[in-house]
């Protein structure tokens, strides 16, 4: 892919297009009516008309299983195809790139990358854990950022907002290849786990940026947290306003968190409608400008 991507590059300039490509998202893999994740209740509402409701078993297996085509196609060896997934990976992908040396070590880096799913990037930890320096995590970090492993989540960024913390946030983009490297056996155990909250957080996000590069367009995708720990999970842009979204597991989660969002007043920008996405049987309003939106319709 690299070396496909290097010749386009450099013979077609300006002539041809890069769409990424990403897993099954939630309306492909049902085969329902999907397009980008937005702001509004009213698509909320038509996606609940259309999809059938999900509970936390079935919510997890999903995240267990994930987007890969194959992993819904049929017969489903999870350990053969993600062991298989992998040993292409570093192979075909990775061993031709003279940045990488180590295929091993390099497979160290990915898994530690899988621990820290969901959280703010520090290329020294993750140097620490593998054993390997800063920059060679650095580098080997836009590796997998390229070739669409990982998606970064910046934070948002506006001249108004002087304590903001600027390190971006990291999400696996198939959490099923992320559950595999952590080495959860079984949907269950996970949702159990000290990870849990990490998964279902990758799962909202990973799924709502493919819902725009499924339109062809560019994620309009932040999260918000400054140095009085103030933090908002998911702030979408658009149009000059921000929506503003917490993410929670519980299917009851406290309504208070979205006095979070005050901040954002700060901006001087609009302020959309937002809410909670979480395990909600379905679209209930919290305030006038903000609802529980169930997982399920992301």
């Amino acid at each position: 892919m690299f070396h496909m991507m290097k010749g386009a590059s450099e013979s077609m300039a300006g002539r041809v297009a890069v769409i990424p490509m990403q897993g099954l998202s939630i309306s492909e893999t049902l085969g329902v009516p999907g397009g980008e994740f937005t702001g509004d209740p009213a698509e909320w509402l038509r996606r609940a008309k259309t999809r059938k409701q999900q509970n936390l078993k079935e919510v997890y297996w999903r995240i267990f299983t994930g987007s890969l085509p194959r992993a819904h196609s049929g017969a489903f060896d999870r350990e053969l195809f993600f062991s298989s997934y992998v040993d292409t990976y570093l192979q075909r992908d990775i061993r031709d790139l003279t940045q990488v040396g180590d295929e091993l070590a390099f497979l160290r880096f990915m898994t530690a990358c899988a621990a820290r799913t969901g959280r703010q990037v520090n290329y020294a930890e993750l140097a620490k854990d593998v054993g390997i320096s800063a920059p060679t995590a650095k580098q080997w970090f836009s590796i997998l950022l390229t070739s669409g492993v990982i998606a970064l989540v910046e934070p948002y960024f506006n001249n108004a907002l002087k304590r903001i913390i600027k390190s971006p946030k990291m999400y696996f983009m198939d959490t099923g290849l992320c559950a595999y490297l952590t080495r959860w056996n079984s949907p269950e155990t996970m949702e159990v786990s000290a990870m849990t909250g990490q998964f279902f957080e990758t799962f909202v996000v990973s799924e709502i940026i493919k819902s725009y590069y499924n339109c062809g367009k560019r994620p309009p995708v932040f999260y918000y947290r400054d140095t009085d720990q103030k933090e908002i999970d998911l702030v979408l842009e658009a149009n000059n306003t921000l929506f503003p979204f917490e993410i929670k597991k519980t299917a009851s989660p406290d309504r208070n968190v979205i006095q979070r969002f005050n901040v954002l007043r700060g901006t001087k920008k609009q302020i959309g409608t937002g809410g909670i996405i979480c395990m909600t049987d379905s679209v209930y309003p919290i305030n006038k400008d903000n609802y529980y939106v169930p997982v399920w319709l992301i």
